[in-house]
Protein backbone atom coordinates (compact mmCIF):
# COMPACT_ATOMS: atom_id res chain seq x y z
CA UNK A 1 0.00 0.00 0.00
CA UNK A 2 1.43 3.27 -1.14
CA UNK A 3 1.76 5.73 1.91
CA UNK A 4 -1.21 8.43 2.07
CA UNK A 5 1.17 11.22 2.15
CA UNK A 6 2.79 9.75 -1.16
CA UNK A 7 -0.64 9.32 -2.80
CA UNK A 8 -1.34 12.54 -1.97
CA UNK A 9 1.47 13.92 -3.22
CA UNK A 10 1.11 12.28 -6.70
CA UNK A 11 -2.63 13.46 -6.86
CA UNK A 12 -1.38 17.09 -6.87
CA UNK A 13 1.25 16.63 -9.24
CA UNK A 14 -1.45 15.18 -11.48
CA UNK A 15 -3.85 18.19 -10.30
CA UNK A 16 -1.09 20.71 -11.26
CA UNK A 17 -0.42 19.24 -14.90
CA UNK A 18 -4.07 18.93 -15.55
CA UNK A 19 -4.50 22.42 -14.94
CA UNK A 20 -1.90 23.72 -17.85
CA UNK A 21 -4.69 22.37 -19.76
CA UNK A 22 -7.47 24.98 -18.41
CA UNK A 23 -7.72 28.52 -18.87
CA UNK A 24 -7.61 29.84 -15.44
CA UNK A 25 -4.42 31.47 -14.89
CA UNK A 26 -2.34 29.85 -11.75
CA UNK A 27 -3.56 29.96 -8.50
CA UNK A 28 -3.43 28.30 -4.81
CA UNK A 29 -4.04 24.42 -5.15
CA UNK A 30 -6.05 23.47 -1.47
CA UNK A 31 -6.02 20.21 -0.49
CA UNK A 32 -9.93 19.16 0.12
CA UNK A 33 -10.57 15.11 0.36
CA UNK A 34 -8.94 11.76 -0.63
CA UNK A 35 -11.09 8.49 -0.71
CA UNK A 36 -12.95 7.79 -3.77
CA UNK A 37 -11.20 10.68 -5.68
CA UNK A 38 -9.28 13.15 -4.54
CA UNK A 39 -10.24 16.39 -4.67
CA UNK A 40 -8.84 20.24 -4.40
CA UNK A 41 -9.85 24.01 -4.27
CA UNK A 42 -7.91 26.25 -7.00
CA UNK A 43 -8.27 29.37 -6.06
CA UNK A 44 -7.30 32.00 -8.56
CA UNK A 45 -7.92 35.52 -10.30
CA UNK A 46 -10.69 33.95 -11.58
CA UNK A 47 -12.70 32.89 -9.11
CA UNK A 48 -12.81 29.30 -7.12
CA UNK A 49 -13.20 25.87 -8.61
CA UNK A 50 -12.58 22.16 -7.59
CA UNK A 51 -10.56 20.40 -9.47
CA UNK A 52 -11.07 16.40 -9.13
CA UNK A 53 -8.53 13.74 -9.86
CA UNK A 54 -10.59 11.13 -10.53
CA UNK A 55 -9.75 7.37 -9.57
CA UNK A 56 -9.60 4.65 -12.48
CA UNK A 57 -12.41 2.13 -12.83
CA UNK A 58 -13.88 4.63 -10.74
CA UNK A 59 -17.20 3.84 -12.77
CA UNK A 60 -16.77 -0.30 -13.74
CA UNK A 61 -14.52 -1.90 -15.81
CA UNK A 62 -16.63 -1.19 -18.96
CA UNK A 63 -17.03 2.69 -19.02
CA UNK A 64 -14.20 4.51 -20.65
CA UNK A 65 -13.41 7.37 -18.11
CA UNK A 66 -13.55 10.61 -20.12
CA UNK A 67 -16.84 9.29 -21.98
CA UNK A 68 -18.30 8.57 -18.13
CA UNK A 69 -17.16 11.73 -16.81
CA UNK A 70 -18.10 13.76 -19.90
CA UNK A 71 -21.66 12.11 -19.50
CA UNK A 72 -21.95 13.41 -16.39
CA UNK A 73 -20.89 16.87 -16.95
CA UNK A 74 -22.87 16.92 -20.23
CA UNK A 75 -25.76 16.17 -17.12
CA UNK A 76 -25.11 18.74 -14.98
CA UNK A 77 -25.14 21.23 -18.03
CA UNK A 78 -28.60 19.87 -18.99
CA UNK A 79 -29.95 20.23 -15.43
CA UNK A 80 -28.60 23.62 -15.23
CA UNK A 81 -30.41 24.83 -18.24
CA UNK A 82 -33.54 22.90 -17.86
CA UNK A 83 -34.43 22.66 -14.13
CA UNK A 84 -34.91 24.74 -11.11
CA UNK A 85 -32.71 23.04 -9.22
CA UNK A 86 -28.59 24.11 -8.70
CA UNK A 87 -25.81 22.48 -9.79
CA UNK A 88 -21.74 22.77 -10.37
CA UNK A 89 -20.85 24.60 -13.36
CA UNK A 90 -18.47 22.29 -15.50
CA UNK A 91 -14.85 23.89 -16.81
CA UNK A 92 -14.13 23.30 -20.21
CA UNK A 93 -10.40 23.13 -20.94
CA UNK A 94 -9.38 25.51 -23.74
CA UNK A 95 -9.58 22.91 -26.66
CA UNK A 96 -13.18 22.75 -25.52
CA UNK A 97 -12.94 19.26 -23.49
CA UNK A 98 -14.69 18.39 -20.28
CA UNK A 99 -11.80 16.29 -19.39
CA UNK A 100 -8.07 16.39 -18.93
CA UNK A 101 -5.40 14.02 -18.41
CA UNK A 102 -2.56 14.60 -15.98
CA UNK A 103 0.27 13.39 -14.81
CA UNK A 104 2.35 13.03 -11.64
CA UNK A 105 5.29 10.50 -10.83
CA UNK A 106 4.29 7.07 -11.96
CA UNK A 107 0.00 7.86 -11.95
CA UNK A 108 -2.08 9.03 -14.71
CA UNK A 109 -5.47 9.95 -14.33
CA UNK A 110 -8.39 11.58 -15.30
CA UNK A 111 -9.21 14.83 -14.32
CA UNK A 112 -12.23 17.38 -14.11
CA UNK A 113 -12.74 20.68 -13.50
CA UNK A 114 -16.10 22.48 -11.90
CA UNK A 115 -16.65 25.80 -10.61
CA UNK A 116 -16.94 26.61 -6.99
CA UNK A 117 -19.96 26.49 -5.61
CA UNK A 118 -20.63 28.53 -2.47
CA UNK A 119 -22.61 27.87 0.79
CA UNK A 120 -22.73 25.53 3.61
CA UNK A 121 -23.18 21.97 3.93
CA UNK A 122 -25.20 21.09 6.62
CA UNK A 123 -25.23 17.41 7.70
CA UNK A 124 -25.58 17.88 11.77
CA UNK A 125 -28.37 18.96 13.82
CA UNK A 126 -31.00 19.04 10.76
CA UNK A 127 -34.25 19.88 10.57
CA UNK A 128 -37.12 18.48 8.59
CA UNK A 129 -37.12 21.90 6.25
CA UNK A 130 -33.31 20.57 5.05
CA UNK A 131 -34.94 17.17 4.17
CA UNK A 132 -38.35 18.92 2.87
CA UNK A 133 -36.33 21.19 0.48
CA UNK A 134 -33.96 18.05 -0.33
CA UNK A 135 -37.00 15.75 -1.25
CA UNK A 136 -38.12 18.76 -3.56
CA UNK A 137 -34.80 18.84 -5.50
CA UNK A 138 -34.30 15.47 -5.94
CA UNK A 139 -37.92 15.04 -7.41
CA UNK A 140 -37.07 18.30 -9.39
CA UNK A 141 -33.82 16.24 -10.64
CA UNK A 142 -36.02 13.10 -11.32
CA UNK A 143 -38.59 14.82 -13.30
CA UNK A 144 -35.69 16.62 -15.41
CA UNK A 145 -34.37 13.16 -16.01
CA UNK A 146 -38.12 12.03 -17.21
CA UNK A 147 -37.79 14.43 -20.13
CA UNK A 148 -34.49 15.26 -21.48
CA UNK A 149 -32.89 13.06 -24.07
CA UNK A 150 -28.74 12.41 -23.99
CA UNK A 151 -26.92 12.52 -27.06
CA UNK A 152 -25.71 9.70 -28.44
CA UNK A 153 -22.71 8.72 -26.93
CA UNK A 154 -23.97 9.60 -23.49
CA UNK A 155 -22.44 6.67 -20.96
CA UNK A 156 -23.01 6.39 -17.66
CA UNK A 157 -22.85 3.29 -15.16
CA UNK A 158 -26.26 1.49 -14.59
CA UNK A 159 -26.98 0.95 -11.46
CA UNK A 160 -29.15 -2.58 -11.52
CA UNK A 161 -28.66 -6.00 -9.64
CA UNK A 162 -25.54 -6.75 -11.00
CA UNK A 163 -24.23 -3.30 -10.22
CA UNK A 164 -25.02 -3.71 -6.30
CA UNK A 165 -24.49 -7.45 -5.79
CA UNK A 166 -22.29 -8.57 -8.85
CA UNK A 167 -18.51 -7.94 -10.31
CA UNK A 168 -19.60 -5.00 -12.44
CA UNK A 169 -17.27 -2.37 -9.96
CA UNK A 170 -13.98 -1.71 -8.97
CA UNK A 171 -13.09 -0.27 -5.46
CA UNK A 172 -9.96 0.61 -4.52
CA UNK A 173 -8.08 -1.47 -6.72
CA UNK A 174 -10.06 -5.06 -6.04
CA UNK A 175 -12.97 -5.96 -8.24
CA UNK A 176 -16.47 -5.95 -6.32
CA UNK A 177 -15.74 -10.50 -6.30
CA UNK A 178 -12.38 -9.63 -4.14
CA UNK A 179 -14.28 -7.89 -1.51
CA UNK A 180 -17.05 -9.86 -1.06
CA UNK A 181 -14.15 -12.15 -0.10
CA UNK A 182 -12.61 -9.66 2.14
CA UNK A 183 -15.83 -9.84 4.60
CA UNK A 184 -16.22 -11.64 7.52
CA UNK A 185 -18.05 -14.84 6.71
CA UNK A 186 -21.16 -13.80 9.20
CA UNK A 187 -21.77 -10.50 7.52
CA UNK A 188 -21.35 -11.81 4.23
CA UNK A 189 -23.99 -14.36 4.61
CA UNK A 190 -26.13 -11.68 5.40
CA UNK A 191 -25.63 -9.94 2.50
CA UNK A 192 -26.23 -12.49 0.35
CA UNK A 193 -29.67 -12.26 1.90
CA UNK A 194 -30.09 -8.87 1.00
CA UNK A 195 -28.92 -9.54 -2.43
CA UNK A 196 -31.57 -12.43 -2.83
CA UNK A 197 -33.79 -10.31 -1.65
CA UNK A 198 -33.23 -7.39 -3.70
CA UNK A 199 -33.42 -9.64 -7.17
CA UNK A 200 -36.99 -9.49 -7.53
CA UNK A 201 -37.86 -5.85 -6.06
CA UNK A 202 -35.37 -4.82 -8.39
CA UNK A 203 -36.48 -6.65 -11.48
CA UNK A 204 -39.78 -5.23 -10.89
CA UNK A 205 -39.44 -1.52 -9.99
CA UNK A 206 -40.46 0.36 -13.55
CA UNK A 207 -39.69 3.55 -11.71
CA UNK A 208 -35.93 3.67 -13.14
CA UNK A 209 -34.04 6.70 -14.90
CA UNK A 210 -31.18 8.87 -14.01
CA UNK A 211 -30.06 9.29 -10.57
CA UNK A 212 -27.47 10.94 -8.71
CA UNK A 213 -27.00 7.92 -6.33
CA UNK A 214 -25.05 9.71 -3.31
CA UNK A 215 -27.67 12.55 -2.38
CA UNK A 216 -27.16 12.63 1.16
CA UNK A 217 -26.98 15.97 2.78
CA UNK A 218 -23.48 15.94 2.76
CA UNK A 219 -23.78 16.59 -0.88
CA UNK A 220 -26.35 19.57 -0.45
CA UNK A 221 -25.14 23.28 -0.18
CA UNK A 222 -27.39 25.72 1.67
CA UNK A 223 -27.32 29.20 0.30
CA UNK A 224 -29.84 31.58 2.09
CA UNK A 225 -32.91 29.65 1.28
CA UNK A 226 -31.94 27.54 -1.28
CA UNK A 227 -29.71 24.40 -2.12
CA UNK A 228 -26.90 23.32 -4.68
CA UNK A 229 -26.73 19.45 -5.40
CA UNK A 230 -23.30 18.52 -5.81
CA UNK A 231 -20.62 15.43 -6.14
CA UNK A 232 -22.79 13.53 -9.15
CA UNK A 233 -19.67 11.43 -9.48
CA UNK A 234 -21.90 8.23 -8.71
CA UNK A 235 -25.22 9.36 -11.28
CA UNK A 236 -26.07 6.89 -13.44
CA UNK A 237 -29.71 4.91 -14.79
CA UNK A 238 -30.86 3.21 -11.63
CA UNK A 239 -34.23 2.92 -9.57
CA UNK A 240 -35.27 6.29 -8.25
CA UNK A 241 -36.46 5.04 -4.61
CA UNK A 242 -32.87 4.91 -4.17
CA UNK A 243 -31.75 8.14 -4.18
CA UNK A 244 -34.27 8.84 -1.38
CA UNK A 245 -33.05 5.74 0.52
CA UNK A 246 -29.24 7.46 0.56
CA UNK A 247 -31.01 10.06 1.52
CA UNK A 248 -31.97 8.51 4.54
CA UNK A 249 -30.01 5.96 5.05
CA UNK A 250 -27.16 7.02 7.92
CA UNK A 251 -30.53 8.58 10.06
CA UNK A 252 -32.15 4.97 10.27
CA UNK A 253 -31.36 3.98 13.59
CA UNK A 254 -32.39 8.10 14.88
CA UNK A 255 -35.38 8.51 16.54
CA UNK A 256 -35.88 11.58 14.62
CA UNK A 257 -36.56 9.01 11.78
CA UNK A 258 -39.80 8.93 10.70
CA UNK A 259 -40.26 12.69 11.20
CA UNK A 260 -37.44 13.23 8.53
CA UNK A 261 -38.89 10.86 6.16
CA UNK A 262 -41.83 12.21 6.22
CA UNK A 263 -40.57 15.53 5.14
CA UNK A 264 -38.32 14.17 2.53
CA UNK A 265 -41.07 12.00 0.98
CA UNK A 266 -44.09 14.53 1.42
CA UNK A 267 -41.90 17.58 -0.47
CA UNK A 268 -40.79 14.82 -2.78
CA UNK A 269 -44.44 14.03 -3.61
CA UNK A 270 -45.52 17.65 -4.20
CA UNK A 271 -43.25 17.21 -7.55
CA UNK A 272 -43.60 13.68 -8.60
CA UNK A 273 -45.27 10.57 -7.34
CA UNK A 274 -42.78 7.82 -6.17
CA UNK A 275 -43.86 4.14 -4.90
CA UNK A 276 -41.24 3.59 -1.30
CA UNK A 277 -42.84 0.33 -0.38
CA UNK A 278 -39.53 -0.78 -0.54
CA UNK A 279 -37.22 1.55 0.69
CA UNK A 280 -35.84 -0.08 3.87
CA UNK A 281 -34.74 -2.87 1.35
CA UNK A 282 -32.67 -0.07 -1.01
CA UNK A 283 -31.41 1.21 2.44
CA UNK A 284 -30.20 -2.10 2.76
CA UNK A 285 -28.56 -2.44 -1.02
CA UNK A 286 -27.14 1.29 0.25
CA UNK A 287 -25.53 -0.67 3.14
CA UNK A 288 -23.97 -3.47 1.57
CA UNK A 289 -22.99 -1.19 -1.43
CA UNK A 290 -21.45 1.56 1.57
CA UNK A 291 -19.38 -1.61 3.40
CA UNK A 292 -17.71 -3.11 -0.47
CA UNK A 293 -16.82 0.42 -1.31
CA UNK A 294 -15.03 0.91 2.29
CA UNK A 295 -13.51 -2.92 2.46
CA UNK A 296 -12.30 -2.16 -1.48
CA UNK A 297 -10.77 1.42 -0.66
CA UNK A 298 -9.04 0.15 2.93
CA UNK A 299 -6.58 -1.81 0.99
CA UNK A 300 -5.65 1.20 -0.65
CA UNK A 301 -5.82 3.91 1.96
CA UNK A 302 -4.51 3.51 5.37
CA UNK A 303 -6.98 6.11 7.34
CA UNK A 304 -10.10 3.15 5.84
CA UNK A 305 -8.11 0.53 6.98
CA UNK A 306 -8.17 1.62 10.37
CA UNK A 307 -12.17 1.83 10.71
CA UNK A 308 -12.56 -0.98 8.53
CA UNK A 309 -14.33 -3.19 11.45
CA UNK A 310 -16.20 -0.64 13.23
CA UNK A 311 -17.87 0.10 9.49
CA UNK A 312 -18.81 -3.88 9.31
CA UNK A 313 -20.11 -3.66 12.79
CA UNK A 314 -22.18 -0.81 11.50
CA UNK A 315 -23.14 -2.89 8.66
CA UNK A 316 -24.72 -5.55 10.96
CA UNK A 317 -26.09 -3.16 13.17
CA UNK A 318 -28.00 -1.48 10.39
CA UNK A 319 -29.16 -5.08 9.09
CA UNK A 320 -30.57 -6.29 12.56
CA UNK A 321 -32.60 -2.79 12.39
CA UNK A 322 -34.44 -3.19 9.05
CA UNK A 323 -35.31 -7.01 9.71
CA UNK A 324 -36.81 -6.29 12.78
CA UNK A 325 -39.09 -3.15 11.87
CA UNK A 326 -42.43 -3.04 10.68
CA UNK A 327 -43.47 -2.37 7.12
CA UNK A 328 -43.37 1.43 6.25
CA UNK A 329 -46.44 3.35 7.00
CA UNK A 330 -45.44 5.77 4.11
CA UNK A 331 -45.58 3.92 0.90
CA UNK A 332 -47.61 4.21 -2.78
CA UNK A 333 -47.50 7.25 -4.60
Amino acid sequence: MLPRRAQLARARAVATSALREYPMPPGRLTFLTHGENTTFRLDCDDGRFLVRVHRPLRHGRSLDPHVAIGSELTWLRAIASGADVGVPEPIETRDGSLTATGAGGDWTRVCSVLRWVEGRIIEDFTHPVHFARLGRAMATLHHQADTWTPLPGFARLTWDHEAFFGDVMVYGTLRASECWELLPRALAERFDAVRDRLGPVMANDADVGLIHADLHLGNVVHHDRTISLIDFDDSGTGPRVYDLAVALWERRDEPEYPMLRDALLTAYRKVRPIDTTHLDDYIAARQVAFDLWYTGTAQVDPAFADRLDVVHRWSADMLDLLEAAPPSLVTTP
